[in-house]
């Protein structure tokens, strides 16, 4: 049976990427804290893993090409926050990290939320639930 789940992204570069979401007030997996080949990002209360591995290493699990992010989205990453202000709080501090906001905060389909994306273009999505 299965124990965890964990979300691998590639990215250009790993200590810029760590940068960026220990910025967002993530934490990092000290289990890697010295390892210049991964690092693994701790998201919520429930612990999610996303593992950042550099392109080449990425490359290498998955025995293809990586997706274009400027022209194509190949996930969206969703994330639950306390309120409103929380989404503002993360979107002004990705912003402010080298981030691209996609989706201002604001009301879509019955939900309040924002998107944007790191570093490398992955997207990602705050919501109140």
């Amino acid at each position: 049976m299965a124990k965890e789940c964990w979300i691998n992204l590639p990215v250009k570069d790993l200590e810029k990427s760590k940068g960026f979401f220990k910025s967002l007030g993530f934490r990092l997996n000290e289990r890697f804290s010295d390892s210049d080949a991964m690092a693994g990002v701790v998201i919520g209360s429930h612990n999610a893993m996303v593992m950042l591995f550099p392109e080449e290493t990425f490359m290498s699990f998955t025995n293809n090409t990586i997706a274009d992010t400027e022209t194509c989205t190949e996930f969206l990453i969703s994330i639950s926050v306390e309120n409103e202000d929380e989404v503002q709080e993360l979107t002004h501090k990705a912003a402010t990290a080298g981030g691209i906001i996609f989706a201002e905060p604001g009301e879509r389909n019955g939900m309040y939320g924002a998107g944007f994306c790191d570093l490398d273009g992955h997207r990602w999505n705050l919501l109140v639930m």
